[in-house]
């Protein structure tokens, strides 16, 4: 949902989460950098816009300011607000917040979280902006219905055990990251009517099984056609050998799992990769965009293949490859689509640059990116539906 990069002031304290404190690790974890800062303001305060069905919302300031953030917040009403979604006064929070994935945490990682807020944070006096939601929508209330509705109670979760079965403390130390300060299913599950995600955890076929984030398919991860090692690339600098993150997903790199240990990466992986060998779910629940047919053959030679090579396959660690990419096979081609109208770029990483795609939306119509579309997807063996 986040489409820039934030400024050095968020680098500067990246940095220090990566090499700090347990609680710094956890807001890396968390990823509570990317909501709750702006780009060119201070860290953690706040002001971040999203969009939701009912109007525009504002992030808080969350420093340990005494007046506009977080800093008169004892332990438990930082631990009502993250685990439950109900702030210090008593008013329900909007669920843009994932707090139902929150809820997960361990104990440990939450007084480590608050510790790291309160101490390691720099107070930031910046005011809270107020919500652009019209009046007659604006009530609270009904927030607490639906946290009754779709929210479980605070249920913080185990730790991977420290000894015994290796695959098993593994699968339940990615079950943990994932489903709980992870929130991966905020943009990989579906949305009910109520906007509410269908599911919190792998019990549910349609936990992780892919659903739209402002234009982007968010793809189901619930049956990857990646090895560990392809799959810990890319969560550790957005590129593996044959393929590459970008949009939301390349922030998510940026600003979070880039900073994972490799121990975490191993478990997440352990975790996405179980899947396998469950029931495959749908991609996504929305159906197939049907788009003109056409032939992109000639219009990918003209603007595609000098990166990506006749045959698809790109290059290694640099340009994705085309060829069984999850991108190109899901059943919603929009990611697609939104790549090549707008571009695309690989997260900035320590010790790796940005290698960047050109948008095309200024030099073919809609009808050609359209023929490219149908042309990349029902070639090299990728056999989409069209």
């Amino acid at each position: 949902m986040k489409q820039t990069l934030l400024a050095i002031g968020c680098w500067l304290i990246a940095g220090h989460a990566a090499a700090g404190s347990a609680g710094a690790y956890m807001a890396r974890v968390a990823d509570c950098v990317a909501c709750h800062t702006v780009e060119g303001s201070q860290p953690m305060a706040g002001g971040k816009k999203f969009a939701t069905p009912v109007g525009d919302i504002y992030a808080t300031n969350i420093t340990p300011d005494k007046s506009t953030g977080i800093g008169n917040y004892s332990y438990e009403d930082f631990e009502r607000a993250v685990r439950r979604g109900i702030a210090k006064d008593g008013h329900a929070l909007y669920p843009a917040m994932p707090y139902p994935s929150y809820s997960r945490m361990t104990d440990k990682d939450m007084h480590d979280l608050y510790d790291y807020f309160m101490t390691e944070v720099p107070a930031a006096k910046v005011p809270n902006q107020a919500h652009d939601i019209p009046w007659l929508l604006s009530a609270r209330w009904p927030l607490h219905i639906w946290n009754w509705l779709y929210v479980e109670e605070a249920h913080p979760g185990k730790q991977a055990p420290e000894a015994g079965d290796k695959s098993k403390a593994l699968l339940a130390r990615g079950a943990y990251l994932v489903e709980g300060p992870g929130h991966c299913g905020a943009c990989h599950t579906p949305r009910g009517v109520s906007m509410q995600e269908k599911a919190y955890d792998g019990s549910s076929a349609s936990y992780l099984s892919g659903a739209m984030i402002d234009g982007w398919l968010a793809p189901s991860l619930r049956n990857l056609s990646l090895s560990a090692g392809e799959l810990k690339d890319l969560l550790r600098t957005g590129k593996s050998r044959h393929d590459a993150l970008s949009g939301p997903m390349g922030e998510v790199v940026t600003q979070s799992t880039q900073y994972l240990s490799t121990a975490d990466l191993d478990a997440i992986s352990w975790y996405l990769l179980s899947f396998n060998h469950r029931s495959p779910t749908p991609v996504a629940s929305d159906g197939v965009i049907n788009y003109a047919p056409g032939d992109g053959k000639t219009l990918y030679s003209m603007y595609c293949s000098t990166c990506h090579g006749d045959d698809g396959k790109g290059k290694d660690f640099t340009v994705p490859s085309l060829v069984n990419n999850s991108v190109i096979t899901a059943k919603d081609p929009a990611s697609l689509i939104s790549i090549i109208e707008h571009g695309a770029a690989t997260p900035q990483t320590q010790g790796n640059i940005s290698f960047k795609m050109p948008a095309y939306k200024a030099v073919m119509s809609k009808d050609e990116i359209n023929n490219v579309v149908n042309y990349v997807r029902g070639h090299w063996g990728n056999n989409a539906d069209k």
